[in-house]
């Protein structure tokens, strides 16, 4: 496939996955062993391009004060260990089973994202134990821990276990759980998907799969469309959004589903 098409598919799901906060980083892993590209370099080029692409978004939504950082360090903290024990523990599945693990949670997080969720939070003066207070664009913000922290840990073993950023799981915690509006939700988790998929590049690089003349074109062509995934995201109405990141993700889940029985029937 010649460097020009890529680049184009490139930008496009860098375009739409920063608008819903996802990464995308199975979507360019996909683009790029389509066009041939061994596997090893395809994930280490894909976790670069994921990197560049949420770094880019991640600035644009900080320019908009549109990013929790304390949400960055509580959620990132809860999800780091249990995606970690997720890995470890993956091989305990097979990979059909991992893939349906996959698009079931995919599916289910679509569905949340469609649960009318009011943007407003109430805000209860007293300090209440097991809460955390956060102030974003002139609101106050409600944390309840009790429930925000168990669900970062169980989506973070099931990213970890299926091997993804959790971009598809995160925007949903936010959203549902710590009750905060769309916007906010899509620049916490690019931020937080662009932490993770910087240390997961460097853990593949390190391994000499790196090819920069490579990677660098497809990774500007990304850094474009974080960019403008970005300013189109906050251009968007949080509805439409949702919307948008249900519809991706079913899609996602279906093509999930497809390749997972496709494969075992090749096995």
């Amino acid at each position: 496939m010649p460097l020009i098409i890529i680049c184009i598919f490139i930008l496009i799901a860098s375009i739409t996955m920063t608008m819903v906060g996802k990464g995308g980083g199975n979507f360019y892993v996909v683009i790029l062993s389509i066009a041939n590209i061994p596997m090893h370099e395809a994930a280490a080029t894909g976790q670069f391009i994921l990197f560049v692409a949420s770094l880019a978004g991640m600035l644009i939504f900080q320019k908009k004060k549109t990013i929790s950082w304390t949400l960055v360090l509580l959620i990132g903290a809860s999800t780091a260990l249990s995606a970690f024990m997720g890995g470890y523990f993956s091989h305990c599945l097979s990979g059909f089973f991992l893939k349906l693990i996959f698009a079931v949670m995919l599916i289910i997080a679509g569905i949340i994202m469609l649960i009318p969720v009011s943007d407003v939070t109430s805000v209860n003066k007293n300090r209440n134990f097991g809460t955390l207070k956060i102030r974003i664009l002139d609101h106050l913000y409600i944390i309840n821990l009790w429930i925000t922290v168990p669900v970062a840990i169980l989506t973070g073993f099931g990213s970890g276990m299926v091997g993804v950023s959790g971009g598809s799981f995160l925007v949903p915690l936010m959203v549902l759980a710590c009750g905060l509006p769309m916007h906010v939700a899509v620049g916490t988790a690019s931020t937080l998907i662009a932490i993770t998929a910087l240390m997961g590049f460097t853990g593949h690089a390190v391994n000499g799969y790196f090819n920069p003349y490579q990677a660098i074109p497809l990774a500007a062509m990304a850094v474009a469309g974080g960019i403008l995934g970005g300013k189109f995201a906050l251009k968007t109405k949080p509805g439409h959004l949702k919307h948008l990141f249900a519809y991706t993700n079913w899609i996602a889940a279906l093509f999930m589903i497809l390749n997972a029985f496709h494969t075992n029937r090749i096995a």
